[in-house]
């Protein structure tokens, strides 16, 4: 299994690596990805139909947030170029109708091993109002009530698919604001206080030990070959 170690130089380059997982897939070569993306608010196509879409565009970069668009569905989501983490995993697939919840459930039970081997008590669910909200999500549990931490969405070709997600290692103080912003002009419900973190939860805030924790377990028991990406 290719297992893609690194950050491209910009934003659109970074994209593309990503992108190179999916193709790889496509040919038959499964592989995994956990990085630091760029800063950025990364909007799903929900997001672009709203009416307050250009305003929430404006908000995100006058935060200094960079915005873009991402392929899959979804709300935004923020990163902040160096607390905040994005994971992946590729395969190829031979029916395109079949094994989404299946994929769903593997990649977020190996997330939530890992973050439990680390110290993270973990909920499934998310709290109400939440930034990208899903089915798919992980959560801690903070004086009585729920925090999210991790939300997983997945794309789906003819040929293959790709399972990523996003995990709040910490910045949770500033991801919610920037949110908070970005969610108002949209128009949808959030709740910043329902953003939580690793640090926040288990006290651990390194992304590289966060990162290859949950690399290990996406990648199981194949040998991983790693692919440097380079600036």
């Amino acid at each position: 299994m290719r297992v893609f170690r690194g950050r491209a130089g910009t934003i659109e380059a970074d994209r593309e690596v990503s992108e190179r997982l999916l193709e790889g897939a496509a040919d038959g070569d499964p592989a995994v990805r956990v990085w630091t993306p760029h800063r950025q608010v990364a909007f799903g196509r929900r997001d672009s139909r709203l009416e307050g879409y250009d305003r929430a565009r404006e908000a995100a970069s006058e935060r200094g947030f960079p915005p873009v668009e991402r392929s899959v569905g979804g709300r935004a989501v923020a990163y902040d170029g160096e607390t905040t983490l994005a994971f992946a995993r590729a395969e190829p697939i031979v029916d395109f109708r079949r094994g989404t919840d299946e994929r769903y459930e593997r990649l977020t039970a190996d997330v939530a091993r890992a973050l439990e081997e680390l110290g993270v008590d973990l909920e499934r669910g998310e709290p109400d109002a939440s930034f990208c909200p899903g089915a798919h999500s992980l959560s801690t549990s903070d004086a009585g009530r729920l925090r999210k931490v991790a939300g997983i969405a997945q794309r789906v070709r003819r040929d293959a698919a790709l399972v990523s997600g996003i995990l709040v290692v910490d910045n949770r103080e500033g991801l919610a604001a920037v949110l908070e912003a970005v969610y108002g002009a949209l128009g949808v419900a959030f709740d910043p206080d329902g953003v939580g973190s690793v640090a926040r939860a288990s006290g651990e805030d390194d992304p590289t030990t966060i990162a290859r924790a949950i690399e290990e377990e996406l990648v199981g028991d194949r040998r991983p070959e790693i692919v440097e990406v380079t600036a």
